[in-house]
């Protein structure tokens, strides 16, 4: 962490009720640091330091789901996945550095909600050495959290469920409302023809004249 000022990606920052973290030249691996991220978002904080926990300890992977090249299956609810160590400590400094901010502006630190966290490439110094050298692997790392919503309380996103039950009930109205006009309306006269009247002056019922040949 260093002291000059940081640009941050995420563009919604709330200064009264978000605090935020950067971690500059990480030594972990772009890929799974990206991984990572992808696990903890919209997780609460101690859920997230609680993962990471777990990871050190081989209780817990970090699900792949996006460089999964070489990477086997871990017991759980998941396909390929990794534990990965180093990975895990600098995340867990991380995690608890926006803690620490979010205490000093007074925040409520158990009900922070991981709002954003990303992950990007950094530079990639060399490994001194003469015959073979290798870039370093290096990453930067930001994360932003907000006081979460209270437990029990329902998100006001709409879920598919939702949407499906306001379709049923725009349809059910629909069909209601128009069985009412029907209802309303008048029934229809049927439409009987009118009976001609028989009489001599009739065209139609005047027999045709006959002709003497």
């Amino acid at each position: 962490m260093n002291m000059t000022e940081n640009k941050y990606a995420y563009q919604g920052f709330q200064n009264d009720h978000m605090a935020r973290a950067i971690g500059k030249d990480l030594s972990i691996s772009t890929k799974v640091a990206i991984e990572v991220c992808s696990f903890l978002r919209g997780k609460r904080l101690s859920r997230a330091k609680d993962i990471m926990n777990n990871v050190l300890s081989f209780k817990e992977a970090i699900p792949y789901k996006r460089f999964t090249d070489g990477v086997g299956h871990r017991p759980g609810k998941m396909g390929a996945g990794r534990y990965p160590q180093k990975a895990a400590k600098a995340f867990l400094d991380l995690l608890g550095s926006v803690e620490a901010n979010a205490q000093v502006k007074g925040l409520n630190t158990s009900d922070l909600v991981i709002v954003h966290i990303c992950a990007n490439k950094a530079h990639e110094p060399m490994h001194q050495g003469r015959q073979r050298r290798r870039a370093l692997k290096r990453s930067h790392v930001e994360v932003i959290v907000k006081e979460g919503d209270k437990a029990g309380q329902k998100s006001s996103r709409p879920t598919k469920k939702d949407s499906k039950k306001d379709q049923d009930k725009d349809t059910k109205q629909s069909v209601q409302s128009v069985q009412s006009v029907k209802k309303d309306s008048p029934a229809p006269k049927p439409n009987v023809p009118k009976k001609e009247e028989t009489g001599e002056s009739s065209s139609a019922q005047r027999p045709a004249d006959i002709k003497p040949v």
